[in-house]
């Protein structure tokens, strides 16, 4: 038995190491062209009033004007940006920042690929879901699947996008480090998937996760990558805010523009370096989402297992049918061959009968 959980571990292990290098589902994430922590994309100055063309891949452009965002649409999005508008006016204040922040948002609907990327200059990846340029504090979303760009998924992009550039508007001139930009969006946007987990925590146990300041120097333009530094990002924001929680974000935000310094403020907040924190994060990883945890909600696992009973009940039944016709072949027949043969008559004929017998009289 313990030779099958082995067995088990071992090819679960294997099927969820290539399932995070093949994967090739689509990233429900959005992707930040212009980031606030790392080398910006941009030399214009935070408050560059944003300049959206009035033609973008041969479509004009009307807009709409909301109480904290004006949106840009192709005549044939006009319903949509005016769900977008709305949407954008009712949004609930952001985690630890002022009510009113952001504001002044320009809220692009891109009607084609070509358009898109003709606002946010083509450095998003094709798998990318939205882009916020927080240093024009624009923000661009496909309308190419119609209405669903304020719905499900749509929503959650949107709150995405929103949390970057009222996080850029809180902190002024100030960078964030790249990991705590993506994981606050995420946080904001919705917080950390559990069901995510599994993929982090064999990354980290096999030593395939990159290191938070890595993130710093290069966010990966792969999918693949993108999606294991998003899951980073959102699952360490989610453990560093689990016991202050948004007031506890509020002082550090609060200190850290005091401060200018996001270490110091950091380390006065909550006690530990970032570096630190780092490590304490990885070990909350390993302890909360254990093998048992990867094992039960990996569909890699229910695979895996369901082979090895099938190769188990086949082995079982190949042994039983042997050991059946073993058995079969040391029995006693039902019937011997000798009870089997008829009785012989004798050269004479007939056995002779009683004299008088069958004679007439």
């Amino acid at each position: 038995m313990r030779s099958v959980i082995q067995l088990i571990v071992c090819l679960t292990g294997f099927l969820l190491v290539q399932a995070t290098e093949v994967s090739g589902a689509r990233l429900d994430f959005a992707w930040q062209a212009l980031q606030i922590g790392g080398a910006a994309d941009s030399t214009a100055p935070s408050d560059t009033i944003a300049r959206i063309p009035g033609v973008l891949d041969g479509e004009a452009y009307a807009s709409v004007n909301g109480l904290r965002a004006r949106v840009y649409f192709a005549s044939s999005d006009a319903l949509v940006a005016e769900r977008v508008r709305q949407l954008l006016d009712d949004q609930a204040p952001l985690p630890g920042l002022p009510a009113s922040f952001p504001f002044g948002v320009h809220a692009v609907l891109a009607h084609s690929p070509k358009a898109f990327d003709e606002v946010t200059g083509g450095v998003a990846p094709e798998w990318r879901a939205g882009v916020a340029l927080p240093l024009e504090n624009i923000l661009v979303v496909p309308t190419g699947e119609g209405m669903r760009v304020v719905d499900g998924e749509g929503l959650r992009t949107l709150r995405h996008e929103w949390a970057h550039l009222g996080l850029q508007a809180h902190l002024g001139d100030l960078r964030a480090p790249r990991w705590f930009n993506e994981g606050y969006a995420q946080w904001a946007s919705g917080g950390f998937e559990t069901g995510g987990a599994w993929r982090l925590r064999v990354l980290i146990a096999a030593g395939r996760a990159p290191a938070m300041d890595s993130l710093e120097l290069r966010w990966p333009a792969g999918r693949e990558e993108a999606r294991t530094a998003y899951l980073l990002a959102a699952s360490a924001v989610t453990y560093l805010l689990e016991a202050g929680g948004e007031p506890g974000l509020r002082i550090f935000l609060d200190r850290w523009k005091e401060q200018r310094s996001f270490d110091s403020a950091f380390r006065e907040t909550f006690g530990l370096t970032p570096g630190q924190f780092e490590e304490d994060w990885k070990r909350h990883v390993k302890d909360r989402y254990g093998w048992l945890f990867v094992l039960s909600h990996s569909s890699a696992f229910w695979l895996a297992l369901a082979l090895v009973l099938l190769f188990m009940f086949r082995g079982r039944q190949r042994y039983n049918r042997q050991k059946f016709a073993r058995l079969r072949a040391g029995e006693v027949p039902d019937e011997p061959a000798y009870w089997e043969g008829e009785p012989e008559l004798s050269a004479a004929g007939p056995a002779s009968q009683p004299p008088g017998v069958g004679e007439d009289l």
